[in-house]
Parts: C-alpha cells; structure tokens; sequence
C-alpha cells in the first residue's frame, strides 16, 4: 500500500499562502536548502496536485531557469509522475502527468490501492484538508518559514473534526524554516 505525505510550506501565524494567494515567501534558497529539496526531489515518489498548484509548478519547473537555478529539483519534478486531481482543467501539458478527475478521497483511496512509490501533496490546501479529513494522509511534514503574513488561508482550512497527530521528529535549517515530521495519532 503507497503511503501519502503532505509536503506543506506554512508561515509562523499559520497560512500556506498569503492574501493574495502568493506563497513565494517560501522559497528561501540556501545551500543547506537547497539540498534537503534537491533529495527530496530526486526520490522515486509521485506527486500529487490540485489544479492551482499544478499549473503554478508546471509554469516553473519545466523551464530552462528552474533547470538553471536548481538542476537537481527541476528533473526530479519533470521525472516523477504527477497527479492532478481538477474540475475544470481539461489537458496535463507537463510531462508525465495524469489528470483525475472525480471525488478526491475515493481516488486517492484508490492510488494508495495500487502498487508504486509514496505519494507527495505539494501545497495543493484543499486537497490537503480533503484528504487529512478522510484520514488519508499517513505524514505531514511541515516547514515551518520564519514570516508572519497576517493573512492568508490556513492548511486544514475546511476540516471539521479535530485530528491529533503526533511528532516524529523536526528539523531546522540554517535559513530558519523548521520541518516538523507528524503521523496520525490512531
């Protein structure tokens, strides 16, 4: 059975973008960074997206700067299969990209079935709290990002019944984000 982990960048006052839906505040590159992504980007997992974050990945990392500026992620992204779960987009451009369509809890349900690597969410809220409400995610590994936005949306925005979970372990980089390895409490 694959498992889900939630990849989520949040702000110290708890949102994943900010008022205007940007999240570029996120992306503090440092060497020590940039390597912790590059592994994470250069494992054998798929990725899984909802429509807004699909086409914010899709208009980057496939680019000859995203190649330029972080090689090693930028292939990683390209390389890895990717699932983009929407309503209204009608074609996945990026290579190896499959759109799904249908309730977002029975088909990942469905992709945690099948055999094959772990399963990566990358920003994606909505289908974060969707799926963390379902009880489908086994990780949530949290970079906490050293800013206070004052507004946004919240990660779990939507959920509606408390999920405990428990933490594994955390981890903090020299450019001040701090990762947070959490589990489901059963």
């Amino acid at each position: 059975m694959r498992n889900v982990i939630a990849f989520e960048q949040v702000s110290l006052d708890g949102f994943f973008v900010d008022g205007k839906g940007d999240m570029s505040w996120a992306h503090k590159q440092d060497p020590e960074w940039n390597a912790f992504a590059g592994s994470n980007a250069s494992g054998d997992g798929a990725l899984l997206f909802g429509r807004v974050t699909y086409e914010m990945m899709a208009s980057f990392w496939p680019t000859p700067q995203a190649m330029e500026s972080m090689p090693a992620v930028a292939e990683g992204m390209s390389r890895m299969p990717k699932f983009v779960f929407s309503r209204t987009l009608k074609k996945a451009s990026w290579k190896n990209t499959t759109l799904v369509e249908g309730d977002v809890a029975a088909q990942v349900r469905k992709l945690k079935s099948e055999p094959g690597p772990g399963i990566a969410i990358l920003g994606s809220g909505s289908i974060v709290s969707q799926l963390a409400q379902a009880g489908l995610i086994d990780e949530f590994q949290i970079v906490v990002n050293p800013i206070v936005l004052g507004k946004g949306r919240t990660l779990f925005e939507g959920v509606e019944e408390k999920i405990a979970l428990k933490l594994m372990k955390s981890r903090a980089f020299g450019n001040g984000n701090v990762v947070l390895y959490y589990e489901p409490m059963a």
